[in-house]
């Protein structure tokens, strides 16, 4: 509906109801296109049509990956969105990601927690909700500035700057945009999935994420002692997913499933198999056993018959079993597979370095078997991304007989390296890692788990180096103000940022001239005007 159309629309109400002739239809048409989005559901179908626009987009052309970067705050969300829309003049293929994590790190009642689902579980959908509450308040800030352009316009008689306000309202795109929101391993069994999938949901979340560790054993993709469930468990949990999708009227809610097989040798219990082969059998056929030559040897033991004899699975003190050596990304291509036939849409696979290859050779095999699988991958800060790129550009080198005698393996990370020629092709190849991975990997969407946590710290460090040193105050003033004007950044004007311009507004609508607004002559914020 166009802007006149909704000014239209509001005075036939206002017009059929003689006691409300205070009420100004244009006003009602503001506020209306301000608060386009009255409930969660309503940005979760939005959102999900979006990303299943994009996916489609990326099957027709693998150049078409989507890109998100993790917030912990609604404000910092928010201040993404707008400065993409600042840089690039769209939001599209640029979402948001909540770490699971950050919220166990930042966001926690209990304090800062490691990432093993310990913090509350509501947590992350409370997250989703203020995430969106800043989405929405940036378009109502945005809106609320063209709709004083519009004014001041219309005040000068400049009829082609009125048409074009009108015409950049009436397209104007939103700073909503799809949530990839992490569930963890679903925080307990298949119906505390499903009941916490909906919490997600109806706070707006378009696409879940979930990952196949025991729940209450869950660690970061990260660190050690991992372990996973059979195949069954997880897709019990899949499935509750798609039903809290499903009984809220999000029918095209997007599921995210992640193995973290590739670096769990750890398992909780033996699969349930009915007969051979099945997907029980395949998975307890990865564990590692030894021959039962003595069963008066057994105590309480668990065993397994293969060709007639009897195998016992290495158990641990911690009850817990192991697989072999090597079979991790056997498990992981089962486990992709698996969960795409089984109402996944996109596929996550943890990996512990971003070696392109190594994903591709992975994604071959899930490809041919399922040939439009898609990946979700996290360009983690957990790797060393200097680190890692310089020495696979020197074993390259090596592998194709270059004089490498000029460069120490083990101390590639050295500002040494930085402008050598190592360096520099090294840092091309991060530089283009996720047009070549997306290219090449099958990778649909390329997020930054943690990013805001570590960019949060360095500037904190930086400015309380320069404040509280000789810098004083010219530490902030040119290490922040001083760059945040020069480079247009918006909460420079932080009343603004905050809605104070939103409220004055309001105050004119409901009191007319008599309202008592903020943003007069001696309001400090004018020294930004320029």
């Amino acid at each position: 509906m166009t802007y006149q159309q909704e000014i239209t629309k509001a005075g036939t109400v206002i017009g059929g109801q003689g006691h409300w002739d205070g009420i100004a239809p244009e006003s009602v048409a503001r506020m209306r296109l301000q608060n386009r989005f009255h409930t969660g559901l309503d940005i979760a179908r939005h959102t999900a049509a979006i990303m299943r626009r994009d996916m489609a987009a990326y099957d027709a052309d693998p150049a078409n990956y989507t890109q998100s970067l993790g917030c912990w705050h609604g404000f910092i969300g928010q201040q993404k969105l707008i400065s993409i829309k600042k840089h690039f003049g769209t939001t599209r293929g640029k979402y948001l990601y909540l770490s699971g994590w950050m919220v166990a790190a930042l966001r926690s009642e209990f304090g800062p927690l490691p990432d093993q689902s310990m913090h509350e579980k509501t947590s992350v959908p409370a997250l989703i909700e203020e995430l969106y509450t800043f989405l929405k308040q940036a378009d109502s800030r945005e809106l609320g500035m063209m709709f004083r352009d519009l004014d001041k316009a219309r005040e000068d008689g400049n009829e082609v700057e009125i048409q074009r306000l009108t015409n950049a309202i009436d397209n104007y795109e939103t700073h909503v945009v799809p949530i990839v929101a992490d569930i963890d391993a679903g925080f307990g069994n298949a119906e505390a999935t499903y009941l916490l999938a909906k919490k997600f949901i109806e706070a707006g979340a378009c696409c879940i994420q979930i990952e196949n560790q025991v729940s209450d054993e869950k660690q970061c993709g990260h660190q050690d002692g991992k372990v996973t469930v059979p195949h069954e468990d997880f897709l019990a949990k899949i499935r509750a997913v798609r039903y809290a999708f499903l009984e809220l009227g999000v029918d095209d809610g997007i599921i995210v499933a992640r193995t973290d097989s590739l670096g769990a040798g750890l398992t909780k219990q033996i699969a349930y198999s009915k007969e051979e082969g099945d997907l029980g059998d395949q998975y307890n056929s990865f564990l590692d056993v030894e021959e039962v030559a003595d069963i008066s040897a057994l105590r309480g033991d668990v065993v397994l018959a293969r060709d007639g004899k009897l195998f016992r699975p290495k158990r641990l003190p911690s009850n817990l079993f192991q697989f072999r050596a090597g079979t991790g990304e056997d498990r992981c291509v089962l486990d992709c597979i698996t969960s795409l036939q089984n109402g996944a849409d996109l596929l996550w696979i943890e990996t512990e370095k971003p070696h392109i290859e190594q994903i591709a050779g992975m994604v071959d095999r899930i490809r041919a078997v399922v040939p439009n699988a898609k990946l979700v991958y996290n360009n983690s800060p957990s790797f060393n991304w200097t680190l890692n790129f310089r020495q696979q550009v020197f074993d390259r080198w090596t592998a194709e007989g270059r004089d490498v005698s000029a460069y120490d393996r083990a101390r590639l990370m050295s500002a040494d390296y930085d402008a050598t020629e190592l360096g520099v092709e090294a840092d091309e190849k991060i530089r283009t890692f996720q047009k070549d991975a997306s290219a090449r990997a099958g990778i649909f969407h390329h997020l930054i788990t943690l990013p805001t946590y570590h960019t949060a710290a360095l500037s904190t460090d930086n400015l309380a180096r320069e404040y509280f040193g000789e810098a004083g105050m010219l530490g902030y003033v040119e290490g922040v103000q001083r760059k945040e004007i020069r480079q247009g950044i918006a909460c420079v004007k932080h009343q603004n940022m905050s809605g104070s311009d939103i409220g004055d507004d309001h105050k004119e609508y409901f009191a007319g001239e008599a309202a008592l607004k903020a943003g007069g002559i001696h309001n400090t914020m004018n020294q930004f005007a320029a």
